[in-house]
C-alpha cells in the first residue's frame, strides 16, 4: 500500500534524500547527524529517529521549523535547495562563502574574514540590501561589526539600544539572539522579563493570566510591561553595556513621536539608537506560533482570520532603520549559516 503523500506548495521531499545520498549518510547516521547540528543551536529536534527522517523524505511528513534549521546545518544548504519551499523573489540561497579559502584560525586575518560574513549575512538579511556610507542601515551594520572587532581587540566603546520589533512569530527573538551571538551585547527578551508578573497582575485585576489583546491588558497591564524592559535596558546603558530588546514594539515603533523622545535621551547619554523591524508572512508566523505552544497565543489562533487581518507585513513601521526579511524563515536560516561559518573559522 503506497503511503499517503502531505500536500504542502513548493515542497519536493526527494531533495533531502539527494542531499542524504550526496553526504553519503544512512537514515541512521543523518539522524544522529541532525541531533548534533540541533544540539549545537539550541534547537528542539526530537528523536531525529530513521521513522521521522524516512517519513520526511518520502513526503508523509512536513519537517516543522526546528527539523527544517537542522537540515539546512547540516547538508550546508537553504530551504529552496532542500526543497521545503520555492526561493523567494532575489533571495539569497547561500552566504556566498567557501569555508577552505578562509584564513586558518592562527592566522591574525581570521577576524576580519569573520566580519566580512557578519557584513554580507546582515546585508543580504535586510530587505533591500544595505548601500554604503552613512546611511541608518549602513550605520546599523557597521556597529555590528564594530562590535566584532571589539570582543577580539578593537571597536569602539560607545554603547548603542538596538530595538528588534516584529509581529508574534516573526521570528524577532530568534533574529536578536543572532545579533547578540555576534556582538556581544545584553539580550533582553520582553516576555523572559515580565511575564510571570504581566500574569499575576492581569489575575489580580480578575483578568485570564494569557490575555494579549483586551483593554485590560492593552490598557492597565502592557505599558509597565513595556516599561520595566526599557528600565532594565537603561540599567545595561548606563554602565556601558549595548542592549538589544526583543519585543514586538508594534505601538512604539508607528509612534515618531515616542522614537524622537527615546532618540534625544540617548544622545544626551552618548549611547546610540537603531530600530530593527523583522518582516515574516502570516503562515509563517502562524506556524511558528503554533510550534512553539504558548498558551498566550491562544486567542490568535482561534481567531486567526480577524488577527491576520489586522497584520500589516507589507510596509514597516517609519521609525524602523533596518527591515530584516524572514519571510518563510529566510533570515533566520541564512543566520544559522552564518553561525556555523564562524565557528568553522575560529576553532
Amino acid at each position: 500500500m503506497q503511503s499517503k503523500t502531505t500536500q504542502r506548495p513548493g515542497w519536493i521531499p526527494s531533495r533531502l534524500r539527494e542531499h542524504r545520498d550526496a553526504h553519503g549518510l544512512t537514515l541512521e547516521a543523518a539522524g544522529e547527524r541532525l541531533r548534533q547540528a540541533a544540539g549545537r543551536h539550541g534547537l528542539s529536534v526530537p528523536a531525529a529517529n530513521f521513522q521521522t527522517l524516512w517519513a520526511h523524505e518520502q513526503g508523509t511528513v512536513f519537517p516543522g521549523p526546528h527539523y527544517r534549521r537542522a537540515y539546512c546545518l547540516l547538508y550546508e544548504a537553504t530551504e529552496p535547495e532542500l526543497g521545503f519551499r520555492p526561493a523567494l523573489p532575489g533571495e539569497s540561497q547561500k552566504a556566498e562563502i567557501v569555508i577552505s579559502d578562509l584564513p586558518a584560525p592562527t592566522d591574525p586575518a581570521a577576524d576580519n574574514a569573520a566580519a566580512l560574513v557578519i557584513e554580507e549575512t546582515f546585508t543580504k538579511v535586510s530587505v533591500g540590501g544595505i548601500e554604503s556610507g552613512d546611511s541608518p542601515p549602513g550605520l546599523l551594520r557597521s556597529r555590528v561589526v564594530d562590535a566584532w572587532r571589539r570582543r577580539h581587540g578593537g571597536g569602539s566603546p560607545r554603547p548603542i539600544l538596538a530595538l528588534v520589533g516584529g509581529y508574534a512569530g516573526s521570528g524577532k527573538t530568534e533574529f536578536s539572539r543572532f545579533l547578540s551571538d555576534i556582538t556581544g551585547w545584553a539580550f533582553l527578551d520582553k516576555d523572559s522579563l515580565t511575564r510571570c508578573i504581566v500574569e499575576r497582575l492581569l489575575v489580580s485585576l480578575g483578568g485570564d493570566p494569557n490575555d494579549r489583546h483586551t483593554d485590560l491588558y492593552l490598557k492597565e497591564v502592557r505599558p509597565f510591561e513595556y516599561r520595566c524592559l526599557m528600565e532594565t535596558a537603561w540599567d545595561n546603558l548606563n554602565v556601558g553595556t549595548s542592549a538589544i530588546l526583543s519585543a514586538p514594539f508594534i505601538a512604539e515603533l508607528k509612534d515618531e513621536a515616542w522614537f524622537t523622545r527615546l532618540e534625544n535621551r540617548c544622545a544626551a547619554k552618548g549611547i546610540d539608537v537603531a530600530a530593527i523591524w523583522v518582516r515574516c508572512d502570516p503562515e509563517s508566523m502562524r506556524e511558528y506560533i503554533e510550534f512553539r505552544g504558548a498558551a498566550r497565543d491562544a486567542w490568535k489562533l482561534e481567531n486567526w482570520e480577524q488577527y491576520a487581518a489586522s497584520l500589516n507585513v507589507e510596509t514597516s513601521p517609519p521609525t524602523a532603520h533596518v527591515t530584516i526579511d524572514n519571510r518563510l524563515g529566510a533570515a533566520i536560516s541564512l543566520a544559522d549559516q552564518t553561525r556555523e561559518a564562524l565557528k568553522r573559522i575560529l576553532t
